[in-house]
């Protein structure tokens, strides 16, 4: 599989073994300015994530060897990408939808959708993800900017310009969806903010819906920041909130 060397444009991954449809879809986002590769199989997807880069994927749950859900799965896990991730399915079942944002999505659209839909549904994520770059260094910012850029809480840089993450100076890869919990914690350090806000800020649905995966995703970070993991404090029955951590601490 071909990659282009040109990344000024954002690569979009689609992932469906309907024919037409990613016939059709990757069409439609070449027309808008984006650089299409495509995949027919869960295996095929995950090869082409790890050579392709692709910043969003657009990923169907029913693929012919394993299920979207794993393929999410399996991208989450990996160090090196996280791209962010639009699910696609004909099932309506709400149930479906939590196992998706539970595995990393990022958004959920349900066949048939409109071409217009989708392609505001990927713009949004794809201004909520910014592809990384390797040469930034976290303690290389101007004085003027460093504050309102970024919030350091311990061990922890979240870099709101760059949408990135360092623990102890070494980045940690997070989702497009994780950076966008981390981001709204992170406005008002010390602050408790609820269960229903987050889910409604951060996902935009319903709360009770969708109260398990806010605890996936968080634990999900935690885990990737290892003992830093702990400023991001539980208020039991209530919410979270990341901890205010002075800087000898």
């Amino acid at each position: 599989m071909h990659v282009r060397a040109l990344r000024s444009q954002p690569r979009i991954l689609v992932v469906e073994d309907e024919v037409d449809l990613s016939t059709s879809l990757s069409y439609s986002l070449r027309a808008g300015g984006y650089d299409v590769q495509e995949a027919d199989c869960g295996e095929a997807a995950l090869q082409a994530v790890a050579r392709f880069h692709p910043d969003l994927v657009v990923l169907d749950i029913m693929l012919p060897d394993m299920s979207g859900f794993e393929v999410c799965r399996r991208i989450r896990a990996s160090a090196e990408n996280q791209p962010a991730v639009v699910m696609l399915t004909a099932k309506t079942q709400e149930l479906d939808r939590v196992a998706g944002f539970e595995v990393g999505a990022d958004d959920y659209v349900t066949k048939p959708f409109s071409i217009r839909e989708l392609m505001l549904r990927i713009e949004a994520r794809l201004k909520s993800h910014r592809p990384a770059h390797h040469d930034f260094n976290p303690e290389r910012k101007d004085a003027s900017t460093q504050d309102e850029e970024r919030v350091k809480i311990g061990p922890l840089i979240i870099d709101k310009a760059e949408h990135r993450v360092f623990v102890d100076q070494e980045e940690v890869h997070v989702s497009a969806l994780e950076m966008r919990l981390l981001l709204y914690l992170a406005r008002t350090p010390g602050k408790m903010r609820t269960r229903k806000e987050l889910l409604t800020e951060v996902w935009g649905y319903h709360p009770e819906v969708l109260s398990r995966t806010l605890d996936t995703h968080i634990k999900r970070i935690r885990d990737k920041f290892g003992d830093a993991g702990k400023v991001i404090q539980t208020v039991r029955g209530v919410g979270y909130r990341l901890a205010v951590v002075k800087d000898n601490e």
